[in-house]
């Protein structure tokens, strides 16, 4: 169901196809991105309480925010931002140790 290019992706999401630019790298991950898009939508769509692909878009946009904001134990917006602070502090943490060994190979 997935036409590959050089330049992207093509996915398919509530029967309308969105040709999406990416690197070889990332197709897979967008690929089950899309997928599990659809997924929601069409479980939406299906329940038969909110019409219109705007509105299902963004209930469905809403409850995979949701589900992201309440997974891994963070319930509380405060406890995930405190929980992307970690990551993003030891993310920086890598890149700097990476940097300076890379310096340190220059000399």
């Amino acid at each position: 169901m997935t036409d590959k290019s050089a330049d992207g992706i093509t996915i398919h999401i509530l029967d309308k196809e969105y040709m999406i630019a990416c690197t070889e790298d990332e197709r897979h991950d967008l690929q089950r991105s899309a997928d599990y898009l659809d997924t929601k939508m069409r479980e939406i769509r299906d329940s038969g309480k909110i019409i219109g692909t705007d509105r299902i878009a963004v209930m469905a946009a809403l409850n995979i925010s949701h589900e992201l904001l309440t997974r891994d134990g963070a319930t509380t917006p405060a406890a995930t931002d405190a929980s992307v602070g970690t990551r993003i502090r030891s993310i920086q943490e890598k890149i700097d140790d990476a940097l300076y060994r890379s310096r340190q190979l220059k000399i």
